[in-house]
């Protein structure tokens, strides 16, 4: 890995060595993480070098190990299995007799720790035609003293004894350099003198021999019995022949006496069953006439039940939907009387809220008028007049505009006192009918000022000290 330099590196500020040193970390951390080796489940991971301990090197199987540079390496062992044919030729049994073991061993680099120990000392570095040969030799040599040890009897009759001696043999001697045996298989035992042939022949022909007296024994055993058994035959017959006479007699006698107490039963049970058939038979009368009670209780209650489905069901269903219909009348009703209410009730608010408008409205005018006039109500009461005496005059006017005159006769005596004609005096009484204003004020509870009364201002300032010197009287 390569790390470069430029420019921009430097124009950050930092200084060389601070940029040099966090290089330095970095690559450290990498090679660290590169030293650090995990153990497949398949093989052994040898360290060596300087492990520690006194030993020449670190066998771990299924693990990881940090292998520190320099002072320490590593390599790996595989633990996949070998297969070895081994077909041994001319060796010397106990009895010194020559004889070919065809065989094939399985084996593999051990996982024991010991054992593990050994590979990684012996095996490190060989290639696997290297190990099969090395472990070849030591089969060998273990399979020929295996052989030497044992008789030819006991290698072709007790195979199970000659495969755990070639096992324990061959395994001692393979654990040495590190290796394990997996498994042996002897395909086939042969030696050049024919010795092991000729024990097959012999046993073979004893066990022809064995066979043919043995056949020889079970026909002359089957002839004296046959004698035997015919002696017992006729012996057997006559007593078998008194005996049946015997009972023949005690037969005939017990069959009698079955006969007598057959009748005797089969009339009780004649009896009995008659009984129980009459029994029977009321019992069957009884249930049936049940039954039928039954029958016909619910056939009456099927009946009333059809009865009841066909009047009284539709006569609850009617008086239902008359209660329903009711109750959707009444609360039509309700509905209608609570919209009206609520209408009258609304329109009521808002002709209420109208004339407080028109209230409010009207107070806030007068308070007005009231303050133009010096908060002097009777001036107040004054402009009020004054802005409405027109008004007021046309309504007077009125009063008379829309009288029909047909005809009006007028009598002249030739003068009046007060210099007055007939027809003037008739228009002013017309006039005079209709109410003064005086009445009209004094009808509302009002006093219609002096200027419009028609007095003269001197009239009027005449009265006004009487009206001032009342009190007096009063008091």
């Amino acid at each position: 890995m390569r790390f470069l330099l430029t420019q921009e590196t430097f124009n950050l500020g930092l200084p060389i060595a601070v940029v040099v040193a966090i290089l330095f970390i970095f690559v450290f951390l990498i090679i660290l993480i590169r030293r650090y080796k995990r153990c497949p489940s398949d093989r052994i991971l040898v360290v060596y070098g300087k492990v520690g301990g006194g030993q020449s090197a670190k066998c771990i199987h299924g693990g990881a190990a940090f292998i520190f540079p320099v002072i320490q390496d590593y390599s790996f062992l595989t633990l996949t299995p070998m297969s070895i044919e081994v077909n041994l030729v001319n060796a010397l049994s106990k009895q010194n007799i020559r004889v070919n073991v065809p065989s094939r061993f399985t084996i593999g680099i051990s996982t024991e720790p010991g054992v593990m120990q050994n590979a990684a000392e012996r095996l490190l570095g060989l290639g696997m035609s290297d190990i099969q040969e090395l472990a070849k030799e030591i089969i060998f040599g273990q399979l020929r003293l295996v052989v030497a040890s044992m008789d030819i009897e006991e290698i072709n009759n007790d195979r199970d004894k000659f495969l755990t001696n070639i096992s324990q043999s061959v395994e001692s001697e393979l654990k040495k350099v590190g290796l394990k045996l997996i498994n042996v298989n002897i395909t086939d035992i042969v030696d050049e003198s024919g010795y092991i042939e000729a024990l097959g022949k012999e046993a073979a022909a004893h066990a022809i021999n064995a066979a043919r007296k043995s056949v020889a024994e079970k026909v002359r055993d089957g002839s004296i019995g046959e004698a035997n058994a015919v002696q017992d035959q006729r012996s057997q017959v006559a007593a078998a022949n008194a005996q049946a006479v015997e009972g023949e007699n005690t037969a005939k006698i017990a069959v009698a006496n079955s006969d007598s107490l057959r009748r005797q039963r089969e009339a009780e049970a004649d009896r009995v069953a008659t009984a129980s058939e009459k029994v029977q038979t009321a019992k069957g009368l009884e249930e049936s006439y049940a039954a039928e009670k039954e029958a016909e209780i619910a056939r009456a209650e099927r009946v009333r039940s059809s009865q009841m489905a066909d009047i009284i069901v539709p006569a609850e269903i009617d008086k239902q939907k008359v209660e329903i219909d009711a109750e959707a009348d009444a609360e039509r009703i309700r509905r209608r009387a609570k919209g009206e209410a609520d209408a009258i009730l609304f329109k009521a608010q808002a002709e209420a809220q109208g004339l407080y408008e028109v209230l409010t409205k009207q107070a806030a005018g007068l308070d007005q008028i009231v303050k133009a006039a010096g908060n002097n109500s009777k001036d107040a009461v004054l402009l009020l007049i004054a802005d409405k005496l027109p008004e007021l005059v046309r309504t007077q006017a009125e009063a008379i505009k829309n009288i029909k005159i047909d005809k009006v006769t007028v009598w002249e005596n030739g003068g009046n006192g007060d210099g007055k004609s007939s027809t003037a005096n008739f228009l002013s009484g017309m006039y005079k009918s209709v109410p003064p204003l005086q009445d009209m004020f004094n009808m509302a509870g009002m006093d219609l000022p002096e200027y419009l009364k028609g007095k003269e201002l001197s009239d009027v300032q005449k009265e006004a000290p009487k009206s001032k010197s009342t009190p007096k009287k009063d008091e």
